[in-house]
């Protein structure tokens, strides 16, 4: 009985799904369509369009699935601890000057190399 009910749950999922990609593919159709007419009325028919085609797609588990994850990923980003602005500048400042380090000291590299290879081949 569990898997007949799953399986017409997930045939009506795929037709929400159908339906609201129809929507979306209806609505960019009709904003081309409709070229001759106000850009402000298309894009707002457009967005109307895009939002029915999101409620319905909400609608299914896929879509209730990806709700719950953005609601999880919003509570998981008020919970992250921001550095101050001194905090910043400072890390700034700090990245700055070792790439400045390094960049010397792989310049120095390079050419010390070069006179280890101009001595070993005899051009200098």
């Amino acid at each position: 009985m569990n898997a007949k009910v799953e399986t017409q749950d997930s045939r009506l999922d795929t037709v929400k799904l159908g339906f609201a990609i129809a929507i979306l593919l209806a609505a960019i159709f009709g904003f081309y369509y409709y070229s001759e007419h106000s850009t402000l009325l298309r894009v707002l028919g457009l967005l109307a369009a895009a939002g029915v085609a999101v409620f319905v797609a909400l609608q299914t588990e896929i879509g209730r699935r990806f709700w719950g994850f953005i609601q999880e990923s919003r509570a998981e980003v008020r919970k992250v601890v921001w550095p101050t602005r001194q905090e910043t500048v400072q890390t700034t400042l700090i990245v700055i000057v070792m790439v400045i380090l390094v960049g010397i000291l792989l310049w120095l590299l390079d050419m010390f190399l070069v006179w280890a290879v101009r001595l070993l081949t005899g051009q200098g």
